[in-house]
């Protein structure tokens, strides 16, 4: 979280970007904050990190070297250790790498994947990306005062998250996290599962992003501030389906991405299964196709938006 790294603020914003120059908090709104009005003008544009934004799972740029583990190795035994102790994959693998630290001596903190965050390599045209649809929709919404927000709703390491360069972009961020104050070691403090993840687009759906409320309690949906139709989500895989399949069913959409070098077939699979509108390559530069298909999804949203907004404007 942003308070427990020394401090670290957010970077200013350019123009039309309302979010990222407040202060703001993994898992939770900042101090005194309300959630937002539902005024149904929130278009949210929710994020997987590893294979999404980034080539390759977010260990293997920094914390894997460091401990001189090749990466294939690793996740084979976390596979293993999963498997042969009926575990699930995720804490797993959480436990596995501070395991590891251990036995080579390495101590990790927080600071130290912090810092890590900074060797994480991303896909072509991403860190201009997020500017640049405020951008697109500030131009095609006119005076309609509908905006953008980005989330991101990730299985990797808070920590490590927050060295990235496109951390201060999102409106918040939703990862598995370690617990490094209780212990000698880190221990996980929460796990973000592929059919967790959906908690989290409920959260963003109800505007109930502070952690230590449920989400559980019935909420209308003439209250919610963002209605699942006006999501869009990004992801690269199976871990993705469950978070696609729940938008598709309520109205949102969903765009499935490779790599540039990697093959279509899974999202070939994802999109004849319906599980997504489109599918691209990775490449978030203006011109491409998955910047020209995530346009297409906008114009459409915005334009719902405007006739909803229409018509409730008659019923008053």
């Amino acid at each position: 979280m942003v308070e427990r790294v020394g401090g670290r603020r957010t970077r200013g914003s350019e123009e039309g970007d309302t979010v990222r120059n407040k202060p703001f908090a993994t898992g939770r709104l900042r101090a005194g904050a309300e959630p937002s009005a539902p005024d149904k003008k929130i278009i949210a544009l929710v994020y997987d990190f590893d294979g999404t934004l980034s080539p390759k799972p977010m260990q293997e740029y920094a914390f894997l070297p460091k401990l001189g583990i090749e990466p294939k190795d690793f996740w084979a035994e976390c596979t293993r250790v999963s498997k042969d102790e009926r575990a699930d994959a995720l804490i797993t693998y959480m436990h596995l790498l501070y395991k590891k630290a251990k036995e080579k001596g390495v101590r990790i903190d927080r600071a130290d994947l912090v810092a890590q965050g900074k060797k994480v390599e991303l896909y072509p045209g991403v860190e201009t990306w997020f500017d640049a649809m405020h951008a697109y929709v500030k131009k095609h919404a006119s005076d309609a005062g509908i905006m953008v927000k980005h989330y991101l709703v990730s299985s990797g390491l808070t920590e490590i998250i927050e060295g990235t360069k496109i951390y201060p972009h999102f409106a918040n961020v939703f990862a598995s996290e370690y617990w490094f104050e209780a212990y000698d070691l880190p221990f996980p403090k929460r796990v973000i599962s592929d059919t967790g993840k959906t908690q989290f687009l409920f959260r963003i759906n109800k505007g109930i992003e502070d952690l230590g409320q449920s989400i559980n309690a019935h909420m209308p949906e003439d209250e919610r501030p963002i209605p699942f139709s006006n999501f869009i989500y990004f992801g690269d895989g199976d871990t993705d389906v469950p978070s696609m399949a729940l938008l598709k069913k309520n109205g949102g959409h969903a765009i499935a991405v490779h790599g540039p070098d990697e093959s279509d077939k899974k999202c070939v699979e994802l999109f004849k299964a319906g599980r997504c509108d489109f599918y691209a390559d990775a490449d978030y530069r203006k011109g491409s196709d998955l910047w020209k298909r995530t346009c297409l999804l906008l114009d459409r949203i915005i334009a719902d938006v405007k006739v909803k907004e229409e018509a409730r404007g008659l019923g008053e």
